[in-house]
């Protein structure tokens, strides 16, 4: 069984094909609200997306969220969070928090996925303060910044996800229920967002992350100074330092590491790329300054990394 490594740089399964999603890969634009309607006479919305590719745009709603992922894979974008997820994800979303998933590069597979949204008045107004509902109330308070399960956890609760398609709606919000509570007892859940994420950006603050966001993902692979992302969002280099620091909680040099990173990572395990082409390819002109920051950020050797890696299956 794959291990489950409680850290933002979370080792995928092995997904058979290498991903070239070097050459024009692209952060989210602009979070947009999108408004959920729930079925008639129904108290949440279940349906199952099937598509070519997982496309669509970073966006929040008011409502909660469970995304389970049958098919496919990519990046999946949740606050501040930028992950890699396959088949098997399983994650819940809290009310407002910005997300959205993305296909990379060509596969076989058709994304699917099952989702689940729910506004907080599902029972009606304080039914969460009851104390049956606690540990169901202390779950969505942390979903705030999304919540990725463990894959024991995916196993307990399909089985109810996929029954509720064919069940009465009495039945149906029962199974949410038991759903949510299995959750809440999941010891190995982990947060997705950072805990100073500003999911309440205004629409100024808004455009100039896309911006910061956009010009990251097609120029990673090119030095980038504080003068030139500064006034590409028109802020002296103070401000603008100040400004990422206080919507991140990071640095913008500790965000573009790692993002660099993280692309590194995915080489790693999915290709017999040497470390030095990897470094290139993930911007870094340096070899010793890739391998501190690697260390800084994973804990190990980029070679140690690969080889834990391939270990969890070969065993």
């Amino acid at each position: 069984m794959l291990p489950y490594f409680a850290h933002n740089f979370n080792i995928p399964r092995p997904i058979g094909k290498i991903w070239h999603i070097f050459k024009d890969y692209t952060l989210p634009m602009k979070a947009r609200l999108e408004k959920i309607t729930s079925p008639p006479q129904g108290s949440f919305k279940m349906f199952h997306y099937e598509n070519k590719e997982f496309d669509a745009p970073w966006h929040f709603h008011p409502e909660f969220e469970l995304t389970h992922i049958v098919s496919g894979g990519g990046i999946r974008y949740v606050g501040d969070s930028v992950m890699e997820f396959e088949a098997g994800d399983l994650v819940l979303l809290g009310a407002n928090l910005p997300h959205c998933w993305k296909s990379t590069g060509a596969s076989d597979a058709l994304a699917k996925s099952i989702v689940v949204q729910w506004k907080e008045e599902l029972l009606g107004t304080g039914w969460l303060d009851k104390n049956e509902f606690k540990g169901i109330q202390k779950l969505l308070v942390s979903a705030s910044r999304g919540l990725q399960f463990g894959p024991e956890n995916v196993d307990n609760v399909l089985a109810l996800m996929h029954a509720m398609d064919r069940q009465a709606p009495f039945d149906k919000i029962l199974s949410l229920l038991n759903v949510l509570h299995i959750l809440s007892k999941d010891p190995n859940c982990k947060f997705l967002s950072g805990d100073n994420f500003s999911a309440k950006l205004n629409h100024r603050a808004n455009q100039r992350i896309n911006l910061i966001h956009d010009f990251v993902g097609k120029n990673y692979q090119h030095s980038i100074s504080l003068a030139q992302i500064s006034d590409l969002v028109n802020m002296g280099e103070e401000t603008f330092c100040r400004f990422f620091k206080r919507t991140f909680n990071k640095t913008f040099f500790t965000f573009l590491n790692e993002y660099k990173i993280k692309l590194a990572c995915k080489l790693l395990i999915e290709s017999d790329q040497q470390v030095t082409e990897i470094a290139f390819q993930s911007g870094y002109e340096s070899l010793p300054f890739f391998y501190r920051q690697f260390n800084k950020f994973m804990g190990c050797s980029p070679l140690a990394y690969r080889q834990k890696y391939r270990r969890a299956f070969v065993e």
